[in-house]
Order: structure tokens, then sequence, then C-alpha cells
């Protein structure tokens, strides 16, 4: 890997890894201040299993996008599947702001069915650059779903 390919990665790395930082920022007093007391369903995992599946999933995006990014940004289809990535990214860190930072399921389901969406477009549009790509965005998407199906169920109940 040359040096270029190598600060590329870093950057990809970076990108995903302060999503997760700045989500961070918003859920980890909010666990201890707000959710362990809200209703949650009975299939809700233990608070200790989302750090390590969300810094794996993390590692996983940074891999999938700089495998798109070092195709280069020059192409439109490139181009395009770049700026998706980085909206799915956005609305990814938006979600810990409006269910742990503004304490609110319903702004949270709303924020993870465009997030879904989002990522469907954007394996979608990986696939069509790096097959590899839309493949290590498989298990944050199956993630995703089921995110939204417990978001779903701690709006209802609370």
């Amino acid at each position: 890997m040359t040096k270029s390919k190598i600060l590329l990665y870093l950057e990809s790395l970076a990108l995903c890894l302060s999503a997760g930082i700045i989500g961070g920022l918003f859920t980890t007093s909010a666990i201890t201040e707000w959710y362990q007391y809200i209703n949650k369903p009975s299939f809700n995992p233990p608070n200790w299993i989302f750090g390590p599946v969300w810094t794996l999933l993390y590692f996983m995006m940074s891999i999938a996008l700089y495998l798109v990014w070092q195709k280069g940004l020059k192409k439109k289809e490139n181009w395009s599947a770049f700026i998706f990535f980085m909206v799915q990214l956005g609305l990814n860190t938006l979600w810990s702001i409006l269910f742990f930072g503004l304490r609110s399921p319903l702004l949270g389901l709303i924020d993870i069915a465009l997030l879904f969406i989002t990522i469907v477009v954007v394996i979608y549009k990986f696939f069509r650059i790096n097959k590899t790509a839309s493949l290590m965005l498989a298990p944050y998407l199956l993630w995703v779903t089921f995110a939204s199906v417990l978001n779903f169920f701690i709006w209802k109940l609370n």
C-alpha cells in the first residue's frame, strides 16, 4: 500500500470514527441519566454491547469508504456515492443527538428511517463501483434495521 493510499484510508477512518465519537458525546451521559430509566422491549440488548458493535461497524464503514474513494471522485458516479455516504454518516451522527441528546425517540425514529433508506442507496451505489465495499456495509444495514425496530418499540413504550 502506497503512502497516499495509507493517508486516504486514515482519512476514511477519521471520518467514520469522528461520527462515532460525536455520537458518543451525546450518548454516554444520557445512558445513566435517562436511557436506563425508560421502558424498553424485552429484546433490548445490554448497554455494553453497543460500543463494540458500533466500533466494528465504523471500521467496516471506513474500509468501504476507502475502497470507493481510492477509485477517485472525478467520475459523477463515484462522487455521488461519496456524497450519499457522507449524508448517511451525518444521519448516523444526528440519530445520537436526537435520540440521546434531545431524549426524543420520535425524532430518532424519523432520523433512523432516513438513515436506513440512505444506507440502502449507498450500498447500491457502492456495488456499482466496488462490490466488496457494498458487502462491507451489509452488517451495518442489519444493525441499523435492528436499531430501527428497537427505536420504534422504545418510542411506543414511552
